[in-house]
């Protein structure tokens, strides 16, 4: 890594001025506040007005491991908008699991989203498990009433015509070893285009890593996806590597061409016995991840090092430690995160933290050595 030590010093400090669970408030609560139910895995906006946006699924509880009869999980993708800076927010469109399919036949469960205003509109994109069959030679693999995961693309005038919308799938595998794709994130490039990050799982479900499909300003892939750029980690995040968001730094804090990288992770996909007598700590696992952060360089969100190597950098205070989906708007005044967190009572919250970006900016300067 180039970076000097006061650089990464800055970048740490403002990461934890952003995502700092002791300043936050719940921006969405779940449906019940009870164990399984959780708001989020979304993304921020800001629309061609000024009006912020931000997407996320409701979470209902079920357990995939069995198949989906004992809950319908991930039940709606609902759009909420802000008139007043993320103080408050107002549900204006929902969507549910036959609108995000480009079949219409409903899917199994909606998950993460990002949503992009563009010259002539908007675009949703979105992660859904489909009733498809997984590819020889691994069919057999596959559990009752589960699927398939992909990312579909819904484009309109307005948000409020996303409901008339028809997906198109624009990132999905027929690879065993990267079968499962979901959780789209963003990264504007300066050509109009854009590199849509992915999560994937390979079809056993035994890790998550972080892949990236580059679009150009006509919309379309202009190639294959990378499945490795933000490979899995050494230590706390062996299993699970999952990025959520990346965050371009001013100069004062670090380098031109410099960003955050916010990424989920764990130890296992499973939650682990601990030795009784062993040191207590969150370990991570799926739909219970915890929070890591990386950087790029070079004006290539693309490229990955990890900040956060041996444990994690942002967990919650309550629960299970869990702390995920990390994301951060930039506007000209201010930087606004929001993330999943858990609460003592088992369920998760978006919670959401807004700094005038001086404030940050100030705060972060002040921690070089």
């Amino acid at each position: 890594m180039s970076l000097d030590a006061a650089a990464l010093a800055r970048l740490r400090a403002l990461a934890h001025v952003l995502v700092d669970p002791a300043a936050a408030r719940v921006a969405v609560a779940p449906e019940h506040p009870e164990k399984g139910f959780w708001f989020g895995g979304g993304k921020m906006a800001r629309g061609p007005e000024g009006r912020l946006w931000l997407s996320g699924r409701y979470r209902s509880a079920g357990d995939s491991r069995t198949g989906l009869d004992l809950g319908d999980r991930g039940r709606e993708l609902a759009l909420f908008a802000s008139e007043d800076g993320g103080a408050s927010w107002t549900k204006r469109l929902a969507l549910d699991k036959a609108a995000v399919t480009p079949d219409g036949e409903p899917a199994l469960s909606i998950e993460g989203s990002a949503l992009r205003f563009v010259p002539d509109g908007v675009e949703l994109f979105v992660s859904s498990e489909k009733r498809a069959p997984y590819p020889s030679p691994v069919e057999a693999f596959r559990k009752p009433g589960t699927g398939v995961w992909t990312i579909e693309r819904l484009r309109a005038n307005s948000v409020a015509e996303l409901a008339q919308a028809t997906p198109e799938t624009l990132v999905a595998s027929a690879d065993p070893a990267t079968l499962q794709i979901k959780d789209p994130f963003l990264a504007a490039r300066p050509d109009g285009g854009l590199l849509l990050f992915f999560c994937h799982h390979s079809f056993n479900w035994s890790s998550t890593g972080t892949g990236v499909v580059a679009i150009g300003p006509d919309g379309v892939a202009s190639g294959p996806p990378r499945f490795d750029c933000y490979p899995r980690g050494p230590a706390w995040d062996v299993a699970i590597t999952r990025g959520s968001c990346v965050l371009p730094v001013p100069e004062r804090i670090a380098p031109a061409g410099t960003g955050l990288v916010f990424y989920d992770g764990g130890e296992c996909l499973r939650n682990l016995e601990e030795h009784p007598q062993a040191a207590k700590r969150p370990r991570g696992y799926s739909c219970e991840e915890l929070g890591g952060l990386g950087v790029y360089e070079a004006g290539d969100p693309a490229s990955f090092r990890r900040i956060s190597t041996i444990f994690p950098e942002f967990t919650s205070p309550d629960g299970t430690g869990c702390l995920r989906y990390v994301d951060v708007l930039a506007t000209d005044d201010a930087f606004i995160a929001t993330w999943q967190q858990s609460r003592p009572d088992g369920s998760q919250a978006l919670m959401i933290h807004r700094v005038e970006r001086d404030e940050a900016l100030a705060r972060a300067g002040a921690a070089a050595p």
